[in-house]
């Protein structure tokens, strides 16, 4: 060694031991914070699916006697349907009835008569598949349908739109 030369002094241990902590603390804060982003997104994105209930299947024909302002409904295939839980809404020529038939019932403003099959309050509530449910509209429902007019008839179990008819009547 040279004498009056200073040996180089070797680095403070405990900066070097300090600053080499800190990477390893940074790297793991990372990691928690990106794991508590990811789920969070995940909770926000699972609670956003909605596993309510979906609107059964089925199929239907709409037919229309103009003459007697009758409309029948075959459930022609699918699920059964319970009618109590059956939203019904009848346009002439794409104007809504006055009064909607509120089914089932027995006697309803804007109805003649009583309905048939379970559009009937008094007959069972499921409508199975080979079905016909009808009901009259009373000529004071306006606009009542007649013949030559477009009739739809739109279907829909809570708040799920079913099917939609469309047919002239005869």
């Amino acid at each position: 060694m040279i004498d009056g030369a200073a040996s180089p002094s070797p680095p403070d241990a405990r900066s070097r031991t300090t600053s080499r902590a800190l990477s390893p603390v940074v790297g793991v804060v990372a990691l928690v914070a990106i794991t508590v982003c990811l789920a969070a997104i995940v909770a926000v994105g699972a609670a956003s699916l909605s596993l309510g209930s979906t609107a059964p299947t089925a199929a239907f024909d709409l037919s229309v006697d103009g003459d007697e302002n009758e409309i029948v409904i075959e459930h022609v295939a699918g699920e059964s349907l319970d009618v109590r839980e059956l939203s019904i809404v009848v346009a002439v020529d794409d104007t809504r009835l006055s009064e909607q038939p509120p089914v089932p019932f027995v006697g309803a403003n804007g109805f003649e008569g009583t309905p048939s099959g379970p559009f009937n309050e008094r007959s069972d509530p499921t409508w199975h598949s080979g079905e016909h449910a009808s009901l009259t509209v009373a000529r004071n429902n306006d606009p009542s349908p007649n013949s030559g007019d477009s009739v739809s008839v739109s279907l829909s179990v809570d708040g799920h739109r079913l099917a939609t008819l469309e047919t002239v009547a005869e």
